[in-house]
């Protein structure tokens, strides 16, 4: 099957979402789920909003995709997320069979990475650094405007 979009493409959309976070003084992390070459959900952190610590964007756009779907597995889907996940969000697309996860920047400090791919499933393919000097960009903007 020909892709029609590109990764870039999606990855705009998941920067759309974290300029919203930005915008509601969340950590400017944003997310969509993709599938067949369709956005089936979007969601940005919200855990100031909802008083939530797991309101991560991840989170938050994987409910949205198994509810769009109505299955809690995401084998078929992709999701671009702005930000590496954290292990939190690791173990929940793990658990979610998430086919392909695209992240734009690194998260030295709270990144899965650290630990190693193999917190995800082991289908689940990784792209990383899609757009990462924007998405780097706005999360180092944020923090800079907090101190």
């Amino acid at each position: 099957m020909l892709t029609v979009f590109s990764d870039e493409h999606f990855m705009k959309q998941a920067l759309q979402e974290a300029h919203l976070a930005f915008e509601n003084d969340e950590i400017p992390v944003g997310a969509v789920v993709v599938c067949r070459d369709r956005i089936i959900a979007r969601a940005h952190n919200q855990t100031e909003l909802l008083t939530d610590v797991t309101a991560h964007a991840e989170m938050l756009a994987l409910t949205a995709a198994a509810n769009s779907l109505g299955s809690k597995y995401l084998d078929e889907c992709t999701l671009y997320v702005t930000l590496e996940p954290c292990i939190m969000c690791a173990g929940a697309l793990a658990w979610a069979q998430l086919g392909r996860l695209v992240f734009g920047a690194s998260d030295e400090k709270r990144g899965f990475m650290r630990y190693g791919k193999e917190l995800l499933h082991p289908k689940t393919q990784v792209e990383m650094g899609i757009m990462q000097a924007e998405c780097g960009e706005l999360v180092k903007r944020f923090f800079q405007g907090k101190r």
